[in-house]
């Protein structure tokens, strides 16, 4: 366990010790902890380079502790998620030397461009509940339309704030808060805030301010609205409106799902000379490096008996690609063309989406599910592309019903991504899952 880890998991002993003893019932009381396994495999090959397949395999381990509140109007609580994930492959992914983070895979790197055999972390977050607010201090895991944690490797990426959550007002959900650092996916420590354009190379760039804050208001039981505001500090300010409707139909449903995003530039990168220090955005070719960008998208969802069937579009508009926070080492974004491999973010990129998904239950074999997706861009002006770009991919998914191995999920994605960025990739990803509740 890394020095980090060790300290934050003794932080966490003291402040459970340090709470009253009668205080402590419903602390211990309400608490649930859980013991998940995750075996992932992963396989990447470049179709149109001489480059050679790339393939890692590990195993991780998570113990997820989750308090209950102490007792009295303002209740205190602590979460801790332990992990810590062990190579199996016995080879090492290529990369460069005295970088810790290799884009793309699952594990630190040495000093010599090999992936270490094992690394962990633990995240602790203190809460604190009045009423029917709580607040949020440590390590945080965002499901945001403007910050989405990425969990498309062995371990997830995390990120590391404060979050107050409050459902005072019947149907209104507000959140707001502020982000400082981010551990990404394949490394034990914190790293400061970038985005596309400016994550990497000799001015490389990062902010320690990320705010945000934002409304889901359940208008009816059908129709949802959101409003979130993000601001990474010195690199962007984000709004972004969401509307989601399902309509009941004499024979399956309908499923709407309207998004706006309009981004806008902030500090340094507003300014000629804080570009020329590298506060810069990808983007169109021949663009400034300052973040301006507009994206709607409109999905619409038809399921009736276990099929559901999507058809939607995305345009991004404006100089820069699309603004969000990104290391360089993964990333998942609230978008509807948000692909195993491609994002479809591009400045100026026009896509069509297309989905089918099954649930075979409807054909006694409940527990399997499997979808297929087609995302086609084009229209792209970013630097370097060849102006279109599309994505394939391919799921099945199984969780055991019975017998000894009830509960184990199995999971098969594959992926192919040809254009853009000069790379014709293909992927698979093996995932096997199972967890057990301790308490």
């Amino acid at each position: 366990m890394a020095p980090l880890a060790r300290s934050m998991a003794l932080s966490a002993l003291a402040a459970v010790l340090a709470i009253p003893s009668m205080a402590q019932a419903e602390f211990i009381k309400d608490s649930k902890a859980t013991l998940s396994l995750k075996n992932f495999y992963i396989n990447q090959d470049v179709r149109n380079q001489d480059a050679p397949r790339s393939e890692e395999w590990g195993q991780a381990f998570f113990l997820d502790y989750k308090s209950g509140f102490t007792e009295g109007p303002v209740g205190f609580g602590l979460d801790v998620l332990a992990m810590h994930a062990l190579r199996l492959d016995g080879g090492g992914r290529s990369g460069k030397a005295d970088i810790e983070r290799s884009p793309g895979g699952m594990f630190p790197l040495e000093s010599n461009g090999k992936g270490k055999t094992d690394f962990g972390r633990v995240g602790v977050t203190g809460k604190l509940r009045f009423s029917r607010t709580e607040a949020r201090l440590g390590t945080l895991l965002p499901k945001m339309p403007v910050l989405v944690y990425n969990d498309g490797r062995l371990l997830p990426q995390l990120f590391h704030g404060a979050q107050i959550t409050s459902n005072e007002i019947k149907d209104l959900t507000l959140t707001a808060g502020k982000i400082e650092h981010s551990t990404e996916r394949n490394s034990s420590d914190s790293y400061g805030l970038s985005i596309s354009g400016a994550n990497s190379g000799s001015k490389a760039q990062f902010s320690n301010e990320f705010y945000f804050a934002g409304a889901d208001y359940k208008a009816t039981k059908d129709l949802l609205l959101q409003y979130y505001y993000g601001n990474l500090r010195d690199f962007y300010k984000q709004h972004f409106f969401g509307l989601v409707h399902d309509w009941k139909l004499p024979v399956g449903s309908l499923k709407t799902d309207l998004r706006y995003f309009y981004s806008d530039s902030d500090g340094k990168n507003e300014s000629a000379s804080g570009r020329a220090e590298g506060y810069v955005s990808s983007g169109a070719d021949g663009s400034s490096g300052e973040v301006d960008n507009d994206l709607w998208s409109a999905l619409f969802t038809y399921s009736l008996a276990g099929h559901a069937l999507s058809a939607g579009y995305q345009k991004v508009s404006g100089d820069s690609d699309f603004p969000n926070i990104f290391q360089g080492s993964g990333r998942s974004l609230y978008l509807i063309t948000d692909s195993q491999l491609g994002k479809f973010a591009s400045a100026g990129e026009n896509s069509w989406v297309a989905k089918y998904a099954y649930d075979f239950a409807q054909v006694g074999v409940p527990g399997l599910k499997a979808s297929l997706a087609y995302v086609s861009g084009d229209d792209i002006d970013a630097a370097g592309s060849d102006k279109r770009e599309w994505e394939r991919n391919i799921r099945v998914d199984y969780a055991i019903q019975g017998g000894p191995l009830k509960g184990v999920g199995l999971s098969w994605r594959n992926a192919a991504l040809r254009g853009n960025d000069s790379r014709d990739l293909d992927e698979n990803r093996l995932i096997v899952t199972y967890s057990i509740p301790l308490l």
